[in-house]
């Protein structure tokens, strides 16, 4: 009689990951439980199991036997420096596709800037371009000091009223093209604050038909901004492997001539996209990338929607990927610097990047600091109406729980319960 053999099960996908991970690093099982252990905040660490108990958890959790509790789930998150939502999900991560794949998949179908057959319509001057520019310049100044579900109404309020205008006027080709300019500029902070108010979807499609129109117009460095605009979103609430390909979309749009702060911000978005993807090596070319471009900036005038690209924007990115790579100490000095020096009645902005530092002190065992710096945070973010605010609190305060025990931490999260 021949024994008949069941087939065995596959792991599931986030049992693949932790094996693939700990690989990745080159670390051994047992390594991989000291890594969980020096990840545990001290007063979880005094009740930690034996090394080689914790090394029969680790082999359990790679076959997918059964599921890491909550606690270890949040140590292996901070060990490998990836967000415990994306460590543990279900789906296996995509292979990427190649940049001009993602780009075609993002530009709306047929021509939506097309003029409407015939109809004579009103004849479009430099002046009613010069307007509706400004108009644009506007709305990004407001967006320095509101959040987006302030903003939203009235920026795609503008958007469809420059579209309208393009598709309903008569103008000469070069009005044409700087009018279709004007379209991506504005499509880019219609997204953006869309982004900010948490309308994703509505975000991806104004960046798409910004980008079409920058292509329209053939203007590379707009382009560039609008595809890494939505990278940028993709990195933070979707795939970071499409985030990766759309940010390199974005440096070839911006091409090797164009002004260097253009440059510079492609290769930063590219550098986030590739930290989500926990590509740490990747991410500091990346960097180095950016940092090289605006060094090679010759501050000659540019368009206005780069005003805010320079060495402390730069700054900010490399200390948020240090901090999302779990090299705190490396992150705290750079983000105390710049945050000396910025601009305090930008509160979002200011409260997005204290945020980072609250992530970045609290891994760098320092709660106390943590949660001052948290607390600051959090009183700048209650009159913003953002998304993104939102979301930062809640990972500041989940980021804060093992020190609970902590007086400073105890009374933070008794005052900011799940973020509210």
């Amino acid at each position: 009689m021949v024994e008949q053999h069941q087939p065995r099960k596959a792991p599931p996908p986030w049992a693949v990951r932790l094996k693939a991970e700990r690989l990745a690093r080159f670390w051994s099982q047992k390594e991989m439980a000291r890594q969980l252990f020096e990840a545990a905040p001290p007063e979880v660490q005094a009740h930690f199991p034996a090394r080689t108990s914790l090394m029969r958890e680790i082999r359990d959790w790679e076959a997918g036997r059964w599921r890491p509790g909550d606690m270890y789930r949040r140590l292996y998150a901070l060990a490998f420096g990836i967000d415990e939502a994306d460590l543990f999900a279900e789906p296996l991560r995509p292979p990427r596709k190649n940049p001009a794949e993602v780009l075609a998949a993002i530009l709306p179908g047929g021509d939506p800037l097309a003029p409407l057959g015939s109809r004579p319509g009103r004849r479009v001057g430099q002046s009613t371009i010069d307007d509706l520019s400004a108009r644009v310049h506007a709305l990004r100044l407001a967006d320095d000091v509101l959040g987006g579900e302030d903003l939203i109404e009235p920026a795609f309020r503008e958007l469809g009223a420059a579209v309208r205008l393009c598709r309903e006027s008569t103008h000469t080709e070069a009005n044409g093209r700087k009018l279709l300019s004007v379209i991506g500029e504005c499509a880019q902070i219609a997204g953006w604050v869309a982004s900010d108010a948490g309308q994703h979807a509505q975000a991806a499609q104004a960046y798409g038909l910004g980008a079409s129109a920058a292509r329209e117009a053939g203007d590379g460095t707009l382009e560039s901004n609008l595809v890494g605009s939505l990278a940028y979103q993709v990195a933070n609430v979707g795939d970071p492997g499409e985030a990766a390909s759309l940010a390199m979309a974005a440096v070839e749009a911006a091409g090797s001539n164009t002004l260097g702060r253009a440059r510079a911000l492609a290769w930063d978005r590219l550098a986030w996209a590739h930290t989500r993807e926990d590509d740490a090596q990747a991410a500091m070319r990346a960097l180095g990338e950016a940092g090289e471009a605006l060094a090679a900036d010759r501050r000659q005038e540019g368009p206005g929607y780069l005003y805010w690209v320079d060495a402390g924007e730069l700054q900010v990115m490399e200390a948020r990927v240090y901090t999302e790579l779990r090299k705190p100490l490396r992150a705290v000095p750079i983000l105390s610097s710049v945050l000396t020096r910025y601009d305090a009645t930008h509160a979002r902005e200011l409260a997005l990047y204290l945020s980072w530092l609250a992530v970045a002190l609290a891994d760098a065992n320092e709660p106390e600091e943590a949660a001052s710096t948290a607390r600051r945070m959090l009183e700048l973010s209650q009159d913003v109406a953002s998304d993104r605010t939102a979301g930062r609190a809640r990972v500041v305060l989940q980021r804060l729980e093992p020190y609970g025990s902590v007086p400073e931490v105890r009374e933070l999260l008794a005052a900011y319960p799940a973020g509210a």
